[in-house]
């Protein structure tokens, strides 16, 4: 039976819209912000509301998801994202922005939990690689689109809050006509603190925390290098366009290649490839295919790690062993910048490809070193 069902094709709509629009809102905020006098550290201070969300929404959304079940979840996350994109077109104040933000983030990490928690559920170990690739490949889609749309419309703030509002309440309408898992299902949820605990996910969480050390170093650090490098911002711009494209294209093949020879043989494939691809950066040799090599393995990272942790625990555990890993790689995605930032301004810029180095070297030396017990999908079955 395919693994891409009615309701998953249904979900995987809905998200491509969402994503959609938090590309766009993510990328012209700190624009309208500028534009409105407000000086770095409060523009700061409003970005970082959003990822404070993030990390509320993360821990909510289990007791949400068991309370009310995932079709109502996903409709109301919906709502409280529209509500908050619709509220910046009230005033430009502070205060408010930050809340409107704040409220931006949780919606969002709800929907994120609740869409990957899911398809997860409406997999299984024969087909969870593939879901998890379809997953990534819709959301930098997204991304890729809403930067695109960016170039073809008015940036105006109150020319875009409308339109953005309505992507968002759109998004809901595919999961009207369809339900992704069964009513009885829903109230029997784990914890989400034992998760962190389970020994044998443990690679995988590991994997969620790296890959949100790498991949937020790339999306935040990598524009800062090629400026530095003398690129002008279309330059840059057309660099950052190839890398998340090659994330988008290495989903797929990663994917299934995870599913049909094991996740553990291909975490450590990738985690080999990230590395040798960072010394080829360093070299400047070859700067294009070495920058797509690196975007392929290091982009797909996330979710076969995501994966191999959700192999390991039972249906039920599903949604909090979602929670814990994207908590992980939020986590990730705030210390790797930060560390990679230090170094660089004082040393070199050429140190953010040896601290991506680094941060694989570390997780391939943990794969290494596990006893490989992993069953494929194949021999299970």
């Amino acid at each position: 039976m395919s693994a891409y069902s009615r309701p998953v094709l249904l979900l995987l709509c809905g998200l491509l819209l969402l994503t959609v629009s938090i590309a766009v809102l993510n990328t012209l905020v700190p624009l309208w912000l500028t534009h409105a006098q407000l000086s770095t550290w409060q523009v700061g201070v409003v970005s970082s509301s959003y990822f404070s969300g993030n990390l509320v929404g993360t821990l909510i959304a289990g007791q949400l998801i068991k309370r009310i079940g995932f079709t109502r979840s996903y409709h109301f996350s919906c709502l409280m994202f529209a509500m908050a994109t619709a509220g910046m077109a009230l005033s430009l104040d502070f205060w408010s922005w930050m809340g409107w933000r704040f409220l931006a983030g949780v919606g969002c990490a709800l929907i994120w939990v609740i869409v990957e928690s899911a398809l997860l559920r409406s997999g299984n170990l024969s087909n969870r690689g593939q879901l998890l690739a379809a997953y990534m490949m819709v959301y930098y889609l997204g991304t890729v689109a809403g930067q695109l749309l960016l170039g073809m419309v008015s940036t105006e703030l109150l020319n875009v809050v409308p339109w953005v509002t309505a992507i968002v309440l759109v998004a809901m309408l595919p999961m009207l006509f369809a339900r992704v898992n069964n009513q009885n299902d829903e109230p029997q949820q784990a914890a989400v603190w034992p998760m962190f605990k389970r020994r044998s996910a443990r690679l995988g969480i590991n994997g969620c925390i790296i890959s949100g050390m790498l991949l937020g170093s790339l999306y935040g650090l990598m524009p800062l290098y090629l400026a530095h490098q003398g690129m002008s911002d279309a330059n840059v711009g057309y660099w950052m366009a190839l890398l998340v494209s090659s994330g988008i294209v290495g989903q797929w093949p990663v994917g299934r290649m995870a599913d049909r020879y094991g996740r553990l043989q291909v975490l450590r494939i990738q985690v080999l490839v990230v590395i040798l691809a960072s010394i080829a950066m360093l070299g400047n040799y070859a700067m294009a295919p070495a920058l797509f090599i690196l975007g392929c393995a290091g982009f797909t990272l996330y979710p076969v790690a995501m994966s191999w942790a959700c192999e390991k625990v039972m249906s039920y555990e599903l949604v909090a062993m979602n929670q814990a890993l994207l908590m992980s790689y939020t986590i990730g995605s705030l210390l790797g910048p930060s560390m990679t930032s230090m170094l660089m301004q004082n040393y070199s810029d050429r140190l953010l490809f040896v601290a991506i180095a680094a941060m694989a070297l570390i997780y391939l030396l943990m794969l290494l070193r596990k006893p490989d017990r992993h069953q494929t999908p194949l021999a299970a079955a």
